[in-house]
């Protein structure tokens, strides 16, 4: 049996978390995912190091941030929003010399996830029910893919893409509503916005952008386009369906 005590021991803010998740079914599922997918992120943290390719580090680090956030590990999420401060300055001397710092921490972090969780997580398999709707999540986190899909996954076809590009080749698949992240690898969240924008799309597809705390700057970008709200991360579940709701009108 799970004891959230370690969780709590270890300063992770589950109370805040539960704020987000709702429940701790919803937050073991989400902590698992996250788990699955930390190996790689660190693999590519390295790589983006040791080619001195700040952007992506910035943006790989970027979306760290925020998930340690949800997960309520607060104090990685301030460490990762350090190194995303110094990568979007290009300081490479910063990222060097904290390199290994920050791997012992993420390192400790997946230790204490998997002290809690104590064996795998079966993700529960949702029934696959016809819906009238289709909701495209634009967001290479999928902890935030994860959170929408549970949210809505009732009431709506909820369609994954994890980049600009991923999205722009499934707009055209009936989109009812778009929730786009402006912070993405490769093709990210203003190049879709652009398409949007040549394409006369704005009112076919309603657009929410969902972006972190912090972003004042991107997110009066993106009100320069005629989009239909803006969800700050972390939001809760209460926040996303009322929005999604008023837009659509169900």
């Amino acid at each position: 049996m799970k004891d959230v005590n370690v969780l709590k021991n270890n300063n992770v803010d589950l109370e805040k978390s539960l704020e987000l998740f709702g429940d701790m079914q919803t937050y073991d599922e989400t902590l698992n995912l996250f788990l699955s997918e930390i190996e790689g992120k660190i693999e590519n943290l390295k790589n983006y190091k040791e080619t001195s390719d700040m952007a992506n580090y910035a943006i790989l680090i970027h979306g760290l941030k925020s998930e340690y956030r949800y997960l309520g590990f607060t104090e990685m999420g301030e460490l990762c929003y350090k190194h995303e401060i110094e990568s979007k300055a290009n300081n490479m001397y910063y990222i060097s010399d904290n390199f290994e710092e920050l791997i012992r921490n993420i390192k400790n972090s997946i230790k204490i996830a998997l002290e809690y969780l104590g064996e795998d997580v079966v993700v529960e398999i949702k029934e696959d029910i016809k819906k009238d709707k289709k909701l495209l999540v634009v967001d290479d986190s999928n902890v935030i893919v994860n959170f929408v899909n549970n949210a809505f996954h009732t009431s709506f076809d909820v369609i994954v893409a994890h980049d600009g590009a991923e999205a722009l080749r499934l707009i055209n698949n009936k989109v009812d509503a778009m929730l786009l992240d402006l912070n993405m690898p490769n093709v990210n969240g203003f190049a879709v916005l652009e398409y949007f924008r040549k394409n006369n799309l704005f009112d076919k597809i309603p657009v929410i952008v969902i972006t972190g705390v912090g972003d004042e700057q991107l997110v009066e970008q993106a009100k320069k386009y005629p989009i239909r709200s803006v969800l700050l991360k972390p939001f809760n579940e209460r926040d996303l369906k009322n929005t999604v709701s008023m837009i659509l009108g169900c």
